[in-house]
């Protein structure tokens, strides 16, 4: 079933109403060089694996309508909802600290959802075949690591950590040739936007002022529309994406996830994680953990997340030099003095989210102390990171620990006693703040073994219904909080 122009918008136009797409593409009205109009390239047997039908409700969409043949035909781009206007988008990047120009290879975006509640939303197909940025790559998704990105993103939403989101993924029907052939696949993305920090690269590179402020305001409308009043919004801009990063990039090391791969064309100015390719989550605590095949320094390793963070801001914010003072210098100064409030305000999200995690509403001077005291031990004794707050939150941590942590125990039974709250109301502050389950790395490669190999998916169904509610301490998530017998040689790998 391939793209009909005239078709979707007369004769299907009730069936499309039904559907409850409802775009409105303000992207596409930025100056041409941010994209590239293009169509999704047809597949021969397009079939939904999984549907997101919670997620769709909440976009306005109704989810019997989509789980059809013609859901499946729109979520791999045979069919185009009234209404979409699919483009390419362009944007630039350092990959490992080296600049170059990028740009959706593989990904169109198909327009902007409009929700019932007036949320404004892209929806993205990953893998939906070659663009004018494909720069000699096929433009195909394999099955396995859209999956992956469906599993993980999907984690990551139950796991309030601000995060794209996974509508749907389908089968093409034809394979895709890597290392050797994997059954294709398309991923539906839904993100708040795709402008990431390597979209006002390209723009400051090779878009002149004029795109550049056009991509700045359109931002600015976007995200954040209370800042236009501003004496300088543009300074505000670079506040309020600081401020978004420092809370999401210490939900990532508060969780112990391990993106993989930050590249400024992966960081988001919304705040939202993104591009989930060699992702994981640390099973035993070692700051120094890398699971990407392609991460041979430990550029982003655990422990290195924050001090990366702050790289890629300031090359966010060298952007918009020119737009926050026509003095070069000045504006130099005022950009640096707000970079510099990054390691405060991550700092600060760090310490309250690790002050819940212990169960202290309070705050005194020598709980960061108390707070290294417990991950150095942790990492001498190999400890499992998420468990071990799990067994500090169910009261079984003495069962399970080293002389070491029985010491560190009682200083932490103390830090409790000053407080005013009571150790029912500690206890569910704890379970609020730590995730009773996580998606282990082997549990995800077991599913994603059994729905690429065998084509089996109820592996990958079971762990999804295990990882939907993370924080509540009332279910038996049998296996799911199992760590691997060892971890030692795994790796994780881009995808595509």
């Amino acid at each position: 079933m391939t793209h009909n122009p005239n078709q979707n918008e007369n004769t299907n136009a009730n069936s499309h109403a039904e559907t409850g797409w409802n775009f409105d593409n303000s992207y596409s009205r930025l100056p041409d060089a941010f994209f590239a109009q293009v169509e999704p390239v047809p597949v021969p047997h397009p079939e939904t694996i999984t549907l997101n039908r919670q997620l769709a409700e909440q976009l306005g969409l109704n989810a019997e309508k989509l789980d059809t043949l013609e859901g499946a035909a729109t979520f791999a781009g045979n069919y185009m909802p009234l209404g979409a206007e699919p483009i390419a988008q362009a944007y630039a990047g350092h990959q490992f600290g080296n600049f170059t120009m990028l740009g959706d290879g593989r990904a169109v975006l198909l327009g902007e959802q409009i929700t019932p509640d007036g949320t404004r939303v892209d929806i993205q197909l990953k893998g939906s075949g070659r663009t004018p940025f494909s720069r000699g790559g096929d433009g195909r998704a394999a099955l396995g690591p859209m999956l992956r990105e469906h599993i993980i993103s999907e984690a990551m939403h139950a796991l309030n950590i601000p995060t794209s989101r996974s509508l749907a993924v389908v089968t093409t029907g034809e394979g895709v040739q890597r290392e050797i052939e994997f059954p294709g696949a398309i991923l539906t993305r839904v993100a708040s936007s795709h402008l990431r920090f390597g979209t006002f690269q390209y723009a400051a590179k090779w878009g002149g002022y004029d795109n550049l402020k056009a991509l700045a305001d359109y931002a600015i409308e976007r995200h954040d529309p209370d800042i236009a009043g501003d004496a300088n919004t543009y300074l505000s801009l670079l506040n309020r994406v600081i401020e978004r990063q420092a809370e999401t990039i210490a939900k990532w090391q508060l969780t112990g996830f391990i993106h993989g791969v930050m590249n400024t064309d992966n960081m988001t100015i919304s705040g939202e994680t993104i591009d989930y390719g060699p992702c994981a989550f640390m099973n035993t605590y070692d700051p120094a953990t890398v699971f990407s095949s392609i991460d041979v320094q430990g550029r982003y390793a655990y422990g290195n997340q924050p001090y990366i963070t702050g790289w890629n801001i300031a090359r966010f914010a060298e952007t918009l030099i020119p737009l926050i003072d026509d003095d070069q210098e000045k504006a130099v100064e005022m950009a640096q003095a707000e970079m510099a409030t990054f390691s405060k305000l991550y700092k600060q999200q760090w310490l309250t989210g690790m002050r819940a995690k212990l169960g202290l509403f309070n705050e005194e001077t020598e709980d960061e102390a108390l707070i290294e005291e417990l991950l150095t031990a942790m990492e001498k004794q190999q400890a499992d990171y998420t468990n071990t707050f799990r067994a500090l939150t169910k009261g079984t941590f003495r069962d399970i620990c080293s002389k070491a942590l029985h010491d560190w125990h009682e200083k932490w039974q103390a830090r409790l006693g000053r407080q005013d709250q009571p150790a029912e109301e500690a206890a569910r502050l704890m379970q609020k703040a730590n995730p009773a389950v996580i998606p282990r790395n082997h549990q995800v490669e077991e599913a994603l073994e059994a729905a690429v190999s065998k084509g089996d998916f109820t592996v990958m169904e079971k762990l999804l219904d295990a990882l939907s509610d993370p924080y509540d301490y009332t279910k038996d998530y049998g296996k799911y909080i199992e760590p691997p017998e060892s971890e030692k040689n795994y790796q994780t790998y881009c995808g595509t």
